[in-house]
């Protein structure tokens, strides 16, 4: 046996991949839990898959103490850092691996850890290597039987995936349970988790007539808090059933909520471990907006059975064959169930605000990324939501039949293993005879395309011409980029609110036009008098348009366009106009010509609109999507600007605004898609009113009336925007209310977070030495931290550079505790060539302090050194 030294983490690349040497068919593991001397027994049948009598296993931070090959004490083998290699071996045998593992002493929440009092596993990307040496890789795929021993007062509760089959009492006060999973599956699915739990229990009766059994895990005393998460799961099996003829394959599916965990949620085959966050919500302790997240993200995971588990990635680089699949389809989920025009609002917020941003900043990758040292870092909007964009792409070109075809072809050539990006959308090629040759390119090349527009109307032709230029801007990595093919949605108006046919060359034409082309000219042909173009309709490709609209056009397309999504992007454009004049001159009296005013006014007194909907049209663009705008970014500008716009809109529109506000008055609560929107309306208009003289009395009794947690926060954010006298005052009685339960407590750390207050970064240190916070739940620092580092941006980019070195002195601690949750907060410095040069400098120094560091972890080393290299 040897043993190797340390070395700087090293960058693996998507042409390198190579299927493995070995793979095993069967793996059977047995874990006597303890909490800082856990011992894992890896029993594992292996067949050589080519010519090599050496195969090579990971492990981290792992005790060995048995290896045997066929029964024997094997010494052919070296320990290296980072992995196993073991030599010498016959084509076919038995691995037999004993390790010793701490799970109290995890906190960086991979492999196995302590969750409060429960034992629970986080395996996904490469965590199964820190429970035993194995092929972590998500192309080998084995059948797993788990058996899982602890002490059976304290963990009466044992789980693992796929399906109980035995289980038994030992002598010593202990128990095991025993769990076989008949699909093979990838280590990264493996989960197991052991505790005392309060269990909610139900059942689906398949369409097939199969029965399975559902039940939720949660911490004693949260059971009144789980029936929302059943309902959702129950629609999720319904839905799949209906909408994509996919049923459920085990006899039971189980969820457990925990309270330290690193993402949203796990699709372990049959045993989904989810963050408290997305499981948990009653009326008292959960917003409308945490019921619809909870909605959606046990949708995600359940989706994933089929869509990341039945059929897999062959390699890391292939996340977004599973992930933006299935965001997809919990986003089309999410539509059936509920507004499709408010859902597409929400997710194109995201893709215009944060992942435009990432992929303007040093860390732009395509959705199917071509180099990576640590793969937690590809865990990111490009793949997930910019990758679901590209799913609905190919759903626009094909068409719903079309596309239903394309995923039936796909299952029936790759369920049970590992594919790629390629192997999908070859998949959607075949079945639907469109060529997709140069649509491939949206999976290897990144950053964000622009369509500039003109338009030309020749009257004697009665001709209308749209030409577009499409161009994408090099990116850190991908200096040369090639035109894609861009589905580009349209509709022309007359100005009587009707639409014209679209003919070219005499055929009517889809609404969906084929840019293919650096530039390419569309002439519309039989158009009587100049159109209004609508352009871009349901954000039919993740791209930034041009074209030179006038505030005539904007208005009437609020008012007459048949697309609600294109409306409301309307009403986005005409406020972007303003919001960039006035950054532009900040010095300028900020004022709304009356026709602006008067169209906000007409939509929101519009009772032929759904109130979900007036709502996202009354709601501005962040200060991170208008900032997305700039090549250098005015902080304080963009705010102060910001703030002035609504000033004016809340002034101009008090009377309708209140008696708006008043008239959605509710009794009692409902989660009912009609009575969330009605909320959703309400508080905006409370959100507005808070700027004028009667924003203090409102939001104060708001805050005391309220029977329901949605309206509770509505109140403390208008105060908080607004900075009202009566803010303290909520934040303290809510503080008081609710310091017992750090989920609740995150809307308070939240609000402290983004606290527009000069004195905001004292209030956070202070908030810090809260007794609900702590520096090791990823949830309590994404709230708290998280939200100041990315949502107050004036305070966060103070010119003192107190909030860049606050970021650096967290980011230090979370390096040695938590590595995977610093490299998601350390995004806002990554950016600092958007700032003027004094934060440049300010910023910089901090990457620089990170870079010098001994023990700079993986996951920091690689976005440090992209973006001081950028």
């Amino acid at each position: 046996m040897t043993q190797q030294a340390t070395t700087q983490p090293v960058a693996k690349y998507r042409k390198d991949y190579q299927s493995p040497s070995h793979t095993t068919s069967d793996i059977d593991l047995y874990f006597e839990l303890h909490d800082s001397a856990t011992i894992v027994t890896a029993i594992s049948q292996v067949k050589q898959l080519r010519d090599s009598t050496t195969v090579e296993l990971d492990g981290e931070q792992l005790g060995l103490q048995t290896l045997q090959v066929n029964g024997q004490d094997w010494s052919e083998y070296e320990l290296l850092d980072g992995g196993l290699k073991i030599h010498q071996l016959p084509s076919e045998f038995e691995l037999k691996i004993v390790t010793q593992i701490d799970p109290e002493a995890n906190t960086a929440l991979e492999g196995l850890y302590k969750s409060g009092g429960a034992f629970c596993t986080q395996c996904e990307a490469e965590g199964f290597r820190r429970i035993t040496f194995y092929q972590d890789r998500p192309d080998v795929l084995a059948r797993f039987t788990t058996t899982v021993e602890a002490d059976k007062n304290t963990y009466p509760y044992l789980l693992s995936n796929g399906n109980r089959i035995d289980s038994g009492d030992l002598d010593n006060g202990r128990h095991w349970v025993k769990w076989q999973d008949p699909h093979p599956k990838p280590a990264y699915l493996f989960a197991l988790v052991a505790g005392d739990f309060d269990v909610l229990t139900d059942q689906y009766v398949t369409r097939s007539g199969r029965e399975v059994a559902l039940e939720i895990f949660v911490d004693k005393g949260n059971l009144n808090r789980a029936p929302h998460a059943m309902t959702s799961l129950i629609n999720s099996m319904k839905w799949d059933e209906e909408r994509f003829g996919l049923e459920y394959d085990l006899d039971i599916y189980m969820i457990v909520a925990v309270d330290f965990f690193n993402m949203g949620a796990m699709e372990n085959k049959g045993l989904n471990v989810f963050n408290s966050k997305y499981v948990l919500a009653n009326d008292q302790t959960a917003t409308d907006t945490d019921y619809l997240g909870i909605e959606a993200v046990i949708g995600h995971e359940y989706f994933h059975n089929w869509t990341g588990n039945r059929v897999t990635c062959q390699d890391w680089f292939q996340l977004s064959l599973k992930e933006g699949l299935t965001v997809f389809r919990d986003q089309e989920f999410s539509s059936d169930l509920g507004s499709r025009a408010v859902n597409r609002i929400n997710n194109v917020r995201i893709i215009r605000g944060p992942q435009f941003a990432e992929d303007a900043s040093p860390m732009s990758h395509p959705i199917r990324p071509d180099k990576v040292i640590e793969m937690n870092n590809f865990y990111t909007l490009t793949v997930y939501e910019k990758g679901s964009e590209v799913i609905r792409m190919m759903h626009t070109l094909l068409g719903e039949e079309g596309f239903q075809k394309g995923m039936k072809l796909y299952f029936e050539r790759h369920d049970g293993t590992a594919a790629t990006c390629e192997n999908f959308v070859a998949a959607m090629e075949d079945a639907s005879g469109v060529d997709l040759k140069q649509f491939r390119l949206w999976y290897s090349q990144s950053g964000t395309p622009t369509l500039d527009v003109t338009s030309h109307y020749d009257a004697d032709k009665q001709t209308f011409s749209l030409t577009v230029v499409q161009s994408t801007e090099p990116t850190h990595e991908q200096k040369e980029k090639q035109a894609l093919h861009i589905p580009f949605d349209i509709e022309l108006y007359k100005y009587t609110g009707e639409a014209y046919s679209l003919i070219i060359d005499g055929k009517i034409n889809s609404n969906v036009l084929d840019v293919t082309q650096p530039e390419q000219t569309f002439v519309f042909e039989g158009i009587e008098s100049a159109p209004v173009p609508s352009l871009l309709r349901e954000f039919s490709a993740p791209v930034k348009l041009n074209y030179a609209y006038s505030d005539e056009e904007l208005i009437f397309l609020m008012r007459h366009a048949t697309n609600d999504f294109a409306r409301w992007d309307a009403g986005q454009m005409l406020l972007a106009k303003y919001i960039k004049s006035f950054v532009a001159d900040t010095n300028a009296v900020v004022e709304l010509p009356t026709e602006v005013v008067d169209a906000f006014r007409g939509v929101l007194l519009d009772n032929t609109l759904e109130p979900a909907f007036i709502a996202e049209m009354l709601t501005f663009p962040s200060h991170n999507e208008v900032s997305g705008w700039y090549k250098r970014v005015d902080v304080d500008g963009i705010a102060k600007v910001l703030k002035s716009i609504k000033q004016v809109i809340a002034n101009e529109l008090t009377d309708e605004l209140s008696a708006t506000y008043f008239a959605l008055t509710q009794q009692a609560y409902s989660i009912e898609h009609a009575e969330i929107g009605q909320r959703s309306l309400r508080n905006v208009c409370l959100g507005y009113l808070a700027y004028t003289e009667q924003g203090n009395t409102l939001v104060e009794k708001q805050y005391y009336s309220s029977n329901n947690m949605t309206d509770t926060i509505a109140a403390m954010s208008a105060a908080n925007s607004a900075q009202l006298a009566c803010r303290e005052t909520l934040m303290s009685d809510y503080s008081d209310k609710w310091k017992h339960d750090g989920l609740v407590m995150d809307k308070w750390f939240m609000l402290q977070g983004t606290n527009p207050a000069s004195n905001a970064l004292s209030v956070i240190r202070e908030s810090m030495s809260h007794e609900a916070f702590s520096l090791k739940n990823p949830n309590r620092i994404r709230s708290l931290i998280g939200a100041f580092l990315n949502n107050n941006p004036v305070q966060f980019h103070a010119t003192t550079g107190e909030g860049y070195g606050f970021a650096g002195e967290i980011l230090r601690q979370l390096n040695e505790s938590n590595p995977q949750v610093a490299s998601r907060l350390i995004d806002p410095l990554l950016k600092f060539r958007l700032y003027d040069e004094a934060r440049q400098a300010q910023i910089k120094a901090q990457l620089e302090a990170l870079k010098s560091m001994d023990n700079l972890a993986k996951d920091l080393f690689e976005k440090v050194n992209k973006a001081l290299e950028s």
